[in-house]
């Protein structure tokens, strides 16, 4: 008895790009995973701006992970010291230990960066 196996890469390329296959399915886990780490490690609510998606690349499937936050930038960067005037209002107001404050200039010592969605990434493999 003999038996002849006749191999279609180009088949099975196709078959492992589907849409709906085992590889877009292991994909769309991982990328799930890596998020819900990226939700729980990131500072304040920005978490709650957290969101994900397969979809084709370049170079075929690829996870992607989304951060809508407005202050995404300089949270994962960082900032330098910087001073902070009033824009729109000739003094800036706010509380500090129950007592509001005016002032027209605040010297911001400036954030550490804090790389929640690399740390996700890291995480999630």
């Amino acid at each position: 008895m003999s038996v002849e196996v006749r191999i279609d890469p180009g088949r099975i390329a196709r078959t492992l790009r589907l849409r709906n296959g085992v590889v877009a399915r292991r994909l769309a886990e991982r990328t799930a995973r890596t998020a819900r780490i990226a939700e729980q490690e990131a500072p304040g609510t920005m978490g709650s701006y957290i969101s994900w998606k397969v979809e084709n690349g370049p170079r075929g499937l690829q996870g992607v992970i989304v951060c809508d936050h407005p202050a995404t930038t300089f949270v994962l960067n960082g900032t330098r010291p910087h001073l902070i005037r009033p824009r729109r209002k000739k003094v800036l107001r706010f509380v500090v230990d129950g007592e509001v404050v005016f002032t027209n200039l605040v010297r911001h010592p400036g954030t550490r960066a804090n790389d929640f969605l690399g740390r996700a990434l890291r995480e999630g493999r």
